[in-house]
């Protein structure tokens, strides 16, 4: 081993660990929506300097191992863990209807793993072929902007919508900037970064304080959740192996969705679950098999999609062009001070330059290996006791507290309270387009890139 790799694979190793133990338990808990929490908590390591080695390590493992541990309360209490998990809830009641939940739980983190494996040295593949076009794109990264936040936009819940709500949203950002720049001489982007991230949380806070909007969130008494009973895998404390626990078709169909999705790398990840599942269900006739293939494909794209939509534009481009780059990967291309991206001529100091190749596929797989031995087993053998726990002992508002402290923290050390401000006010706008009209915090990241790239593209002509 070289000696030069030798601190950067340490590095590697001890922040996939800390990762995966703690995104285990984050995944655990319904609702740990990854823009909200694993944006932050990748922007905090960031801020504080860790190298590059240990940054990718850490937001790999924390997307496999939480894609492995939502399965855990989508499966056995019927809420989905986070917004990916929303695709699988449908075929997950149905079999948890059945009797079956820990079969529904197995296939779907198993179709995950299988899912990992494929797609990491298949996103390396893609991004290899793409990067002899790479400085084609980034010349022409103004345009290719504002042509992706319209389709991811359109793509989005909000479709139409969205694309309209886009003019109101940009020039908002353009007119905070133009301000700060006067007042400060700063871009503040992890500000506005941060106020997209949590915008659904600034917005529902804010909502609490208004009659109306707490009188729509009263519940009658304590909210009830029934768990299914606790079936262990079979084999004692054997563990079973994914490529055994699903079937031949299951793997056939996990393989090519993940290939699929591995080189469409542009579209929605929650999109892509739900069509991908969608062809894979109406090739199967039996109606249990139908369903735990479909809940084994859905899961499985969610890993795919969001380590494709990671690593292919940081290793060919070096710019955020897609739905998971632009939203909870943003911090690995634009971090300022640490991490930059030029506004005016797009060149990048981020992952994109301080990593090879070589390099991005080293890390991804210690990541990998990491978060899986950690969250499969923990999820096979605990899955149960660890929903009952968090159910029981977990407080949402604790948590809650927590990120609102984090935020404001990051805010003041950028800015004061300006850049607090700044945070507050794209929070709440974002938060009301994302609640009303199904504008997703991926439109509005497209939508700052927009502002900062495309607009003075456009008044330069």
């Amino acid at each position: 081993m070289s000696a030069e790799l030798f601190e950067p694979i340490l590095w590697a190793i001890g922040m996939a660990l800390l990762a995966a133990v703690l995104f285990t338990g984050i995944g655990l808990i319904s609702g740990t929506d990854e823009t909200a929490i694993v944006a932050p908590l990748a922007l905090l390591v960031i801020l504080i300097g860790v190298p590059p080695a240990g940054v990718i390590a850490f937001f790999l493992a924390a997307i496999i191992a939480k894609h492995i541990s939502h399965a855990v309360p989508t499966t056995l209490l019927g809420i989905p863990g986070d917004t990916t998990a929303v695709p699988m809830l449908r075929e997950a009641q149905l079999l948890r209807s059945l009797g079956v939940p820990h079969i529904a739980l197995q296939k779907a983190i198993s179709g995950g793993v299988i899912s990992v494996i494929i797609a990491i040295p298949l996103s390396i593949l893609f991004a290899l072929i793409l990067t002899p076009f790479a400085e084609a794109i980034g010349a022409a990264a103004p345009w290719i902007f504002i042509a992706a936040a319209i389709l991811v936009a359109y793509t989005s819940k909000g479709k139409l919508a969205a694309v309209v709500a886009l003019v109101p949203f940009v020039l908002i950002i353009v007119g905070l900037q133009a301000f700060i720049l006067e007042q400060e001489e700063a871009t503040f982007t992890t500000s506005f970064f941060l106020g997209i991230a949590t915008g659904p949380l600034i917005f529902d806070l804010f909502s609490a304080l208004s009659p109306a909007g707490r009188r729509s969130m009263v519940q009658p008494g304590k909210r009830e959740f029934d768990l299914a009973p606790d079936v262990r895998p079979e084999g004692g404390g054997r563990l079973p192996n994914p490529f055994k626990v699903l079937d031949r078709e299951q793997l056939a169909y996990t393989g090519g969705s993940a290939t699929i999705t591995s080189a469409t790398f542009v579209f929605s990840p929650v999109a892509m679950a739900v069509l991908m599942g969608e062809i894979a269900g109406s090739r199967i006739k039996n109606g249990f098999h139908r369903l735990t293939t479909v809940v084994s494909v859905r899961n499985g794209t969610t890993e795919s999609t969001y380590i494709a939509e990671t690593l292919i534009p940081l290793i060919a481009i070096g710019l955020p062009l897609s739905p998971m780059a632009a939203g909870p990967a943003a911090p690995l291309f634009n971090a300022p001070p640490v991490y930059t991206l030029d506004a005016e001529t797009g060149e990048t100091n981020n992952l994109h330059d301080l990593l090879s190749t070589g390099e991005f596929a080293l890390f991804a797989v210690i990541a990998a290996v990491i978060a899986i031995v950690i969250a499969y087993p923990f999820v096979m053998r605990n899955a149960h006791r660890a929903a009952t726990w968090v159910m029981k002992s977990v407080s949402h508002e604790a948590i809650i507290a927590g990120f609102v402290a984090l935020i404001c923290v990051i805010c003041l050390y950028e800015g004061g309270l300006l850049a607090l401000g700044v945070t507050v006010t794209v929070g709440l706008v974002g938060g009301l387009f994302n609640r009303m009209i199904g504008m997703h915090a991926g439109v509005q990241f497209m939508g700052y890139y927009v502002a900062v790239l495309t607009v003075p593209a456009i008044l330069a002509l």
